[in-house]
């Protein structure tokens, strides 16, 4: 297909204004149009929102547990806690993860004997919303990986 438009590099200033005030003026007459904007800032901004997590988002499957205590990194259960397999998901990673109304932003904080692979155990304060949870599939997406200490 052929095109019409002008190329940046071709368009004067002057015919740059004449569309602009020719667009401001027809707009209350015409619906509402996408334009592309091929600016610079633009796909700066794109790519940085695209380039937000290290990995990105894989399948899981989640559980939920009610346990009370410490965590294998030493912190007390709160919300905002998962346990997983150190192996694919070491301590101290930030992950958001998918999963209806328990979406959100994660700390791998625990691990577990049944937590192996590309499974995930979500810290819930009640039993009974625990089992309610079940198990299900979520998404998951790391935001970071812990700092190496020397």
């Amino acid at each position: 297909m052929l095109s019409a438009t002008t190329l940046s590099a071709e368009t004067l200033p002057s015919q740059t204004q004449q569309q602009t005030a020719k667009i401001q003026s027809t707009a209350e007459a015409t619906a509402p149009v996408a334009l592309e904007n091929h600016s610079a800032g633009r796909i700066g901004e794109k790519l940085a929102v695209e380039e937000a997590y290290v990995v990105p988002p894989v399948s899981y499957v989640a559980t939920a547990y009610s346990l009370r205590g410490r965590t294998a990194s030493g912190r007390m259960v709160a919300k905002g806690l998962i346990a997983a397999d150190p192996r694919h998901l070491p301590l101290g990673s930030r992950v958001r993860i998918e999963a209806g109304g328990y979406s959100g932003e994660y700390l791998v904080a625990d691990t577990g004997t049944l937590v192996r692979g590309k499974r995930i155990d979500i810290w819930i304060p009640s039993s009974r919303e625990a089992m309610r949870f079940g198990r299900r599939t979520v998404k998951l997406t790391v935001l970071s990986y812990p700092s190496r200490r020397k």
